[in-house]
Formats: C-alpha cells, sequence, structure tokens
C-alpha cells in the first residue's frame, strides 16, 4: 500500500540559510512534504555542531533540524558554484535564505536579480532586523533579538534578575513565521501564477509575539505595558509536601471549589481575593501557602476531582526518556551514520496527508552528486566541479560512528 503523502508534496524548496531560525522553517516544510534541498558551505551549517552529538556533523540538533533534506556543498564564491545554485533556483518553488542583504547582493542573488527570470518563485529572506529599518544587515541573534524586543526585562519584572529565556525563542518564532508566510505565498501563487518577495524580521516576529498579553494596557497610548498576572513572581510551579506541582485555577467556580474543598473558603471572602485579577501577588501566594499542605499526588487527585488544571513538574532528562511523560513525540529510529538517536514527531496530525519524517539527516554534501545528475551534468562535468572545489560530496561515511 502507498504511503499517503503530505500536502506540499511536489513543492521544492532551496534552503540558502544556517543556524535555527530559516533551517527550522524548512524543516517544518519538508515534515509537510515538500522536497528541500540544502545548500552549504565548506564545514556546513553551524547548527551540525551545536550543543554536541554523536557525529562531527550531526549534532542532537541537527539529527532533527535537517531531516527531510538533501544536503548540496557549493562554494557560491567560484562563479561554477553560483551556476549551479541558479540552475537549482530554476527547478525551484521556494527559495529561504538567513543571508544578509549585502551578502546576497554580492552573490547576485537578491530578490530583483534572483526574481528577474523566475517569477514564479516565492523568494522569502529572514534577517534580524527589517530591510525598511536600515538594520538588515546587522548581525542579529536570539540574544541581541531577545534583549531588543524586551524579555530580559520582563524576566527582571517578574523574578528580579536580567535573564533572557532559557530557549531560543526568536528564533523558533521567527522560523514559525517564515513556514507560514512561505505557506500564504504559495497559496497565492496557486491561484496567480506569480511568486513575490517576503520578508521575515526576527526582530518583528518575536515583539509581535511578546506583546500578544504584555501590549497590555499600553494598547491606549499612556497605559503600561505587561501583563500583570503572568509578570507576578509567585506565577511558578509550587511546593507541596513532597516536591512540586502546577496548578491554575482559572475561573471563580475553580477557586471556590479548591478553597471550600481544603478548608480555606474564608480567604475568598478578602477583599483584595474578589478582585483577584487586579491582586496577582496576594493569590499566587496564598494558593502556594496552601499547596504546601499536602502531597504532590493528593493535589493531583483532587485537582482531577474537581475539574481544575493541574499537572506534575518534570525534569527535562525524565521527559525525554519516559514514553509517559513524552507522550509519544519521541521515538527511537536508526541513523545510517549517527546510529540510534530520538527523533521528534511533527507536532500536526492530517487525516489525508500525513506529515512525517521521509530521510534521515544528510551529512554535508551529501547529496552532491545526484543533485548534480539531476541538473543534467554528465560526470565529466561533475569531476570538474569537485575537483575545482565548486562542488563538494560528503567526506566522511558510516564509518566515523
Amino acid at each position: 500500500m502507498t504511503r499517503p503523502k503530505g500536502p506540499l508534496d511536489g513543492v521544492r524548496v532551496i534552503e540558502l540559510a544556517t543556524v535555527i531560525m530559516a533551517p527550522f522553517a524548512c524543516q517544518i516544510l519538508g515534515d509537510l512534504g515538500a522536497e528541500v534541498i540544502k545548500v552549504e558551505a565548506a564545514g556546513g551549517d553551524h547548527s551540525r555542531v551545536m550543543g554536541g552529538g554523536p557525529h562531527p556533523e550531526l549534532s542532537g540538533v541537527a539529527l532533527n533540524l535537517h531531516r527531510n533534506k538533501r544536503s548540496i556543498q557549493l562554494d557560491l564564491q567560484q562563479p561554477e558554484g553560483r551556476e549551479v545554485l541558479a540552475a537549482l533556483l530554476d527547478t525551484a518553488d521556494v527559495l529561504v535564505t538567513n543571508f544578509r542583504p549585502k551578502a546576497l547582493r554580492k552573490l547576485g542573488l537578491g530578490y530583483e536579480t534572483v526574481s528577474a527570470t523566475r517569477p514564479g518563485l516565492v523568494y522569502c529572506e529572514a534577517h534580524g532586523f527589517s530591510l525598511e529599518s536600515g538594520e538588515a544587515d546587522r548581525p542579529a541573534y536570539d540574544d541581541i533579538v531577545q534583549a531588543a524586543t524586551g524579555l530580559p526585562s520582563l524576566s527582571e519584572a517578574a523574578t528580579g534578575a536580567v535573564n533572557y529565556l532559557p530557549t531560543i525563542v526568536g528564533d523558533k518564532v521567527a522560523g514559525l513565521t517564515i513556514a507560514y508566510a512561505v505557506l500564504a505565498a504559495l497559496f497565492h501563487r496557486a491561484g496567480t501564477r506569480r511568486g513575490q518577495q517576503v520578508e521575515v524580521p526576527m526582530f518583528d516576529a518575536a515583539l509581535a509575539v511578546n506583546l500578544v498579553e504584555h501590549l497590555a494596557r499600553a494598547a491606549v497610548p499612556g497605559g503600561k505595558s505587561g501583563y500583570i498576572r503572568v509578570l507576578s513572581p509567585y506565577r511558578r510551579p509550587h511546593r507541596t509536601k513532597d516536591g512540586y506541582i502546577a496548578m491554575l485555577p482559572y475561573n471563580d467556580q475553580s477557586w471556590s471549589d479548591l478553597y471550600h474543598a481544603v478548608g480555606h473558603e474564608h480567604e475568598l471572602d478578602d477583599p483584595w481575593f474578589q478582585r483577584r485579577l487586579e491582586n496577582p501577588d496576594k493569590v499566587y501566594a496564598s494558593l502556594a501557602r496552601i499547596l504546601t499542605e499536602r502531597t504532590s499526588e493528593e493535589w493531583l487527585q483532587l485537582a482531577d476531582k474537581l475539574g481544575i488544571p493541574a499537572g506534575p513538574v518534570p525534569e527535562m532528562d525524565d521527559i525525554v526518556s519516559n514514553v509517559e511523560l513524552h507522550r509519544g513525540v519521541l521515538s527511537e529510529h536508526q541513523h545510517p551514520q549517527a546510529g540510534t538517536y530520538r527523533q521528534i514527531a511533527p507536532p500536526v496530525r492530517f487525516g489525508a496527508t500525513p506529515a512525517g519524517v521521509r530521510s534521515p539527516a544528510p551529512l554535508i554534501g551529501e547529496n552532491t552528486e545526484e543533485i548534480l545528475r539531476e541538473l543534467g551534468l554528465d560526470d565529466h562535468d561533475i569531476a570538474k566541479l569537485i575537483e575545482s572545489r565548486a562542488a563538494t560530496g560528503a567526506r566522511h561515511s558510516s564509518s566515523w560512528r
């Protein structure tokens, strides 16, 4: 029986990108069934060594980030390397890049140049800051964008410490934004046969997400930003007799049911509790005191009985190693070079066109020769490109395991 194909089957994406933001977007497009060809320079994408891993070219990050992709290694400083990329773009539906605008222009890859002979191409460029800001060529990584979008100041308001969030939220939010922007442009192209330039600044994407709740009263000029419930220093997992739990009574009925069940109903009459949305610190502090009276399991059973949202607080290592905690999001698979690894499942379910992992992450340039052959080059042409190092194949084999 033939397995159903993903919803983007037949779409070819060229990924000219590094690190997380744009490669994550292309991972999503690949999971949805698109054919993704990753163009890499000598040494490959930096994400290949991020965080360590089982193979010199396949970090734990790269094993999932570059799945459903083929890799071709090209030297774009050489005319021959640029000619190969141009030929690839002639076959493509989408280009996703996070190269800086100055570098793209220098390589002859600016939108005006590329689109002149490819009117149907969806050309998506992602930068730290927008083209119109004058800062698009400014180097910008997640830390810089977190700072610029106010996350450390929100951390200080909530915890007293000026910190980044312990996740590369700017990169990932921008990656999701790239993915949905490309899908929208492809939908437009389906009806018009016209591609277009799509720009995704990481700063804009991250700030827009931060402001969903934190614009708050500042939505009206003169008001103060910050969603006070989320910024309360008492909004955190709370200690019980034997550990921690997360609990969030969210409406009048939940608070009333909980406090009556544990003999603290008198607190519901306090003036500050009557106006609890304006007094999150006092409300959370009250909840924290009460939760020390019982064990985590006792609270979870009571919360389940009362229909109050609650859950345990496991450590990350426990989550990734316990199927009951990761709920099937992870599964073990064999990579031909890296061996056994944990694969992250696509977080969407389609009834007719399933997302999925069709191929493991490649080594740098693992597919160079096969892609060149698909472009019509013969053995002689390929040998010349490889001899000049305008194109390079994979240097490592399964013996690196």
